[in-house]
């Protein structure tokens, strides 16, 4: 498994596991729990949740996945906005403990900009931090603007990632937050890397796929994972899904490949706004 180094030095898998819109459905539970078993068992161990996601209970499904091999997984989750004061992000990091059923969250990210101040957020981040709930802390949905404030903060010098959407169809990025992130060595997380589905009818991505022998998400996953410090959280509730993106991790995309998906999904010319889902 690729693995990325956060800037404390420890790395990562670049492969991790999504849960966004797990544990909407009771029906889809054992599903969903077997899925995110297979890819820890694959070496997908960086899983990512949030107290957002089906309000609290895509946490549940992941500590029912996690269940007695803890120490085997990276856990990142996220305070949302409006919880983000000092004692608002101590009390939601403390929810999501209980729901996880851990003592620790080994990532924890403000889930995108709010009216709190950031120095708020970040001072009850360091808090989590001394007192062992939290080993890292990072941000969701920043933009360029928003990491240049987060850096004139004295109390935020550990940030640990990023983590934006970023795949083929979204590569506003590309023009100024990702060569920040990279003269920072601030790794960027990828969320839904591929598009939550809607690439995969684009007839570029399928022929490259084709000469692959490989599916359409297979590629949009290894566009993403070619790339240094990029890390993709790919959601999958079944256990053939998860083997199908773990296999991405085999395909090695040629120059021809990658022409034809940059002539089918152009690179940013300019600065865009930072796109969110």
């Amino acid at each position: 498994m690729p693995s990325v180094a956060l800037p404390s030095g420890e790395t990562v898998p670049a492969l991790g596991q999504g849960t966004w819109n797990m544990g909407e459905s009771k029906a889809k539970l054992r599903d969903e729990v077997a899925a995110l078993q297979l890819g820890i068992e694959l070496g997908m161990t960086l899983i990512d949740t949030a107290e957002m996601y089906a309000d609290g209970m895509a946490e549940q499904v992941v500590a029912a996945a996690i269940d007695g091999r803890r120490d085997d997984v990276f856990l990142v989750s996220k305070v949302l906005p409006q919880n983000a004061s000092r004692a608002g992000t101590i009390a939601a990091c403390e929810r999501s403990l209980k729901r996880l059923r851990t003592d620790r969250i080994d990532l924890y990210l403000l889930h995108w900009r709010g009216g709190v101040p950031l120095h708020d957020t970040i001072t009850a981040f360091n808090d989590l931090r001394r007192a062992g709930k939290i080993r890292f802390w990072g941000v969701s949905n920043f933009d360029t603007s928003d990491m240049d404030e987060l850096e004139r903060l004295s109390n935020a010098t550990a940030v640990a990632t990023n983590q934006v959407l970023y795949n083929l169809s979204r590569r506003g990025i590309e023009h100024d937050l990702m060569p920040w992130c990279r003269r920072h060595n601030l790794p960027i997380m990828a969320y839904s890397p591929i598009e939550q589905g809607r690439l995969l009818k684009n007839a570029a991505l399928k022929a490259v796929a084709a000469r692959h022998n490989a599916t359409a998400a297979q590629v949009a996953l290894a566009w993403l994972l070619r790339q240094s410090g990029i890390i993709a959280i790919p959601k999958a509730s079944r256990p053939e899904h998860v083997r199908e993106n773990h296999a991405a991790l085999e395909i090695r995309l040629t120059r021809q490949d990658l022409a034809e998906l940059d002539a089918a999904f152009p690179p940013p010319s300019g600065p865009q706004p930072l796109e969110m889902l």
